[in-house]
């Protein structure tokens, strides 16, 4: 223990390092990161020494283009693989970073656009020379190609998050968690290519929080507690739209609002008119704001399998190609009420939003069948299941389909 103890005694504190730096700076010798970029070199330097300590490397982004999912997702498989400690970050915006930050992980800012991936592989491939033996890089995005995902794959072992399948990627293992996926197909289109592929398909994979494998929502006679949840940036203000085809004083109605939300004063001003109506944002505890209420409505993303879990009774609905699957999934197995398409059909998938949620807030036996069918869906450990299926092969290898 002491000779450890004496190294890091003698490791130079910040600013001596930067002073060093300006010094070398002035020498007119080559110059390192910390003297060629001050500060900004040296916290490059630094998160740089903690991923090569993180045994898995998660690419992903959140803005409010795309929303906050993909990295809200990838935050809680972090957790249960080890925390900051395990997992580090990389991030094609310094506003993606600071949400990972905010949670305690390193996040090195690549300074890309995120919606052209392939621009980032000489940043990348430099940086995957430096990963410790055995690490794991995992992908969320939709943006990813072929070409980009190959060349990971030359520096590290390669996981896919994806929702939509049809293609064949040069991956080690592909994760799908939607309940509609089909493993049978996946193992089909991979073996016709001959590729050994890892699989993790199916609702059993849906990485919650562990908050939501706790809690349970109690079906009461009549619905006094409604949730409205439209995502992560809803430019659209869905929230208030539904606010406004609901009505006045049918019940409580609690609106999460997401961090890229823009009409934030369009919903304090409706609350601060309409008394029963609470807006919430950055909400830790969302298990405990869910199993309180009798009824939700949501678009159809996360929060559908956070429902489930909780067997909270909603009413859901699209907004986005990529919701439509699931969304219309639900509906079909009666795990919720589905609205429609609100992308192609707003006023619509509206005045069905307003219709189901009368219906259901005052027929106690169809909310109970929901809340059944809808934990019978999801357990609530699939982010450890994750977790170990990554952890497994940053230590062991690949497994075989």
């Amino acid at each position: 223990m002491k000779p450890e103890a004496a190294r890091v005694e003698a490791t130079p504190d910040r600013e001596t390092r930067l002073e060093a730096a300006r010094v070398e700076a002035m020498s007119g010798r080559e110059m390192g990161p910390e003297a060629a970029f001050g500060e900004a070199g040296l916290e490059r330097e630094e998160t740089m020494a903690a991923e090569n300590k993180a045994y898995i490397v998660i690419r992903a982004d959140g803005n409010a283009d795309i929303g906050v999912g993909h990295l809200m997702r990838c935050l809680t498989i972090a957790e249960q693989a080890g925390g900051p400690g395990g997992v580090a970050f990389w991030c094609a915006d310094e506003g993606s970073a600071a949400l990972v930050r905010d949670r305690g992980y390193t996040a090195l800012v690549l300074g890309t656009d995120y919606r052209h991936m392939v621009q980032e592989l000489p940043q990348l491939e430099t940086l995957a020379r430096d990963l410790r033996p055995g690490a794991v890089i995992l992908v969320d995005s939709y943006f990813v190609t072929e070409e980009y995902l190959h060349a990971l794959g030359t520096y590290a072992r390669v996981y896919l998050l994806e929702d939509m399948p049809g293609r064949v990627w040069p991956v080690d293992g592909v994760i799908n968690y939607n309940a509609f996926a089909d493993r049978g197909f996946y193992q089909q289109i991979y073996r016709q290519t001959g590729q050994t592929v890892s699989l993790y398909i199916g609702a059993e994979y849906v990485p919650l929080r562990p908050q939501f494998a706790g809690h349970a929502c109690q079906v009461r006679e009549r619905a006094r507690e409604l949730l409205v949840t439209t995502g992560g940036g809803d430019r659209e203000n869905i929230a208030g739209k539904i606010l406004e085809t609901i009505g006045d004083g049918m019940c409580r109605i609690h609106v999460v609002s997401g961090p890229y939300n823009p009409h934030r004063t369009w919903l304090d001003s409706y609350a601060a008119d309409h008394p029963w109506v609470t807006v919430y944002r950055q909400v830790t505890h969302m298990a405990e704001l869910m199993a309180q209420c009798d009824l939700a409505v949501t678009a159809g993303g996360t929060t559908v399998y956070e429902l489930c879990a909780l067997g909270v009774p909603f009413v859901c609905f699209s907004y986005a190609e990529n919701q439509e699957a699931l969304a219309e999934y639900a509906g079909t197995r009666k795990a919720g009420l589905y609205a429609g398409k609100y992308h192609q059909d707003p006023a619509g998938t509206l005045d069905s939003i307003g219709s189901l949620v009368r219906l259901a807030a005052v027929d106690s036996e169809l909310r109970w069948q929901m809340s059944c069918r809808a934990r019978r869906l999801v357990d609530g450990r699939g982010a450890r299941r994750v977790a170990e299926a990554l952890l497994g092969a940053a230590k062991c290898g690949t497994e075989h389909i």
